[in-house]
């Protein structure tokens, strides 16, 4: 093993069919939910702790000795130099509505920085993947390099989020400004927004209140596309919290100063 372990896209695709097992079948089904969250509504179903449960399985069978951090299941050995960082279903809400914008999450971190990566969309077939700096696409038409558009201008930017009621407050003014400044917004897009961005079709994707759990299998798909993701300030986004992702280094400069500003 090198310094740095490289994930073979083979392992993405096991991952992938892992998750798809548990998935797919339960995908509408009008499965029953579970809200997590007192005085709010953050939903759970069947199809998330089925799905998180085989990826485990899977990571703990080939890679015994790194930790895992699952949205789940908790955390296991996240003192290890690798741990993996599941979503099982990053989008649950659209899930649960029949909207095929849902997506499976893996990352994993080395030394706390993303280094491999995925998301897969098993009802459309697609697979997004990273790993030592390089990414790829798969879907039924065929396979691509991930590759981010050249947009340097936020007036030329595609722009997602999940949905502006993410921000409260200032940070709700600080979206709106770049919202105004780009040429299109487009809502409810959870994991597949920063994949469309990987991919060269959208530009920018700015989002509030994330966990490690939302972002970790993402960075490495954006940073292989030679796009830019970070906190609003600048800093690594493993952590979560506040994110801008951008194609360009440009685009990404002139978000950060508008949310800033």
């Amino acid at each position: 093993m090198t310094d740095t372990l490289l994930i073979e896209t083979s392992f993405m695709r096991q991952v992938a069919a892992a998750a798809a097992s548990e998935t797919l079948p339960r995908f509408r089904q009008n499965g029953a939910i579970t809200n997590k969250q007192d005085g709010g509504f953050d939903p759970v179903t069947e199809a998330d702790r089925a799905a998180e449960q085989a990826i485990r399985a899977l990571i703990k069978a080939t890679f015994p000795d790194h930790g895992i951090v699952g949205e789940e299941f908790g955390t296991e050995g996240a003192d290890r130099r690798h741990v993996w960082v599941i979503d099982p279903i990053d989008g649950t809400r659209a899930f649960i509505t029949g909207l095929p914008l849902w997506g499976t999450l893996v990352g994993l971190l080395e030394d706390g920085r993303a280094v491999a990566g995925m998301m897969s969309q098993p009802f459309t077939g697609e697979l997004f993947h990273a790993s030592g700096g390089k990414g790829g696409r798969e879907d039924p038409h065929g396979q691509a390099a991930l590759a981010t558009r050249p947009t340097r201008s936020l007036t030329d930017a595609l722009m997602c989020t999940t949905t502006p009621s993410l921000f409260e407050g200032a940070k709700r003014q600080a979206y709106d400004r770049v919202e105004r400044s780009v040429r299109l917004a487009r809502y409810g897009t959870d994991c597949y927004a920063y994949a469309m961005l990987a991919a060269g079709q959208v530009d920018l994707v700015v989002e509030a209140g994330l966990q490690a759990y939302d972002i970790v299998g993402l960075v490495p798909l954006i940073e292989a596309a030679g796009g830019v993701v970070t906190t609003w300030d600048g800093g690594r986004p493993e952590s979560g919290g506040d994110i801008v992702a951008a194609a360009t280094p440009q685009l990404h400069a002139a978000a950060i100063e508008l949310l800033n500003r």
